[in-house]
């Protein structure tokens, strides 16, 4: 059951220091200083928690982020309420990764003060990462929403907007930051996407 890449921050952290502030200007992976002023496509990062649902064809099972994180009890009866196998009708066998957000989640009560919710942002099917209007496609067959798009633009733009700040486009609140990709996927060396994050708090503790 595949666990979701690592999103990297742009830029790299002082690890020397306590608040391991950000390095302005020192990218964390070379394919960002390569593709800075390419086209990116920018999504809404939600403040939550990483949520595996896996449809085998018959059957669905609830994961966090890897196999041994534990999923909020309330975040578990929300699941079961809105995706159980019969909500999957004719789709395939495929792996959902999605953000649960809601009180007691991270900040996710600035979302919603009582209960919880998902919002989907990927999609895994027999080896493939679906492009974002195949996801969108999936989740209106599900009835899900999925993370807004903000924009495009450079990273630095991103970069720019996040540390601006910006409202979410999924509640009355200060949205927690930029995910971003190439309009184009693109794939490092290792065969993972490249795909970048920036938070506004970041800005708090940069060198």
């Amino acid at each position: 059951m595949k666990e979701y890449e690592k999103i990297q921050t742009i830029f790299q952290r002082d690890m020397g220091a306590k608040s391991r502030l950000l390095i302005e200007g020192a990218w964390s992976h070379p394919a960002f200083e390569y593709l800075k002023n390419n086209q990116w496509v920018f999504t809404e990062k939600i403040d939550g928690t990483n949520i595996r649902v896996i449809y085998t064809g018959s059957d669905v099972i609830y994961k966090g982020k890897t196999e041994e994180a534990q999923i909020p009890a309330t975040l578990v009866k929300r699941l079961m309420d809105i995706l159980p196998a019969s909500r999957f009708g004719d789709l395939p066998p495929l792996t959902l990764y999605s953000e649960g957000y809601g009180k007691n989640i991270q900040t996710g009560g600035n979302y919603i003060r009582d209960g919880v919710n998902l919002i989907l942002f990927d999609v895994w099917i027999d080896g493939w990462w679906l492009e974002r209007e195949n996801i969108e496609d999936v989740a209106s067959k599900l009835e899900l929403s999925v993370v807004p798009i903000i924009g495009t633009g450079t990273l630095m733009e991103g970069y720019e907007i996040t540390r601006a700040g910006f409202p979410s486009g999924i509640a009355d609140c200060q949205a927690e930051g930029l995910v971003m990709r190439p309009c184009v996927t693109l794939h490092d060396r290792k065969g993972e996407r490249i795909i970048a994050k920036i938070k506004h708090k970041d800005f708090k503790n940069i060198r």
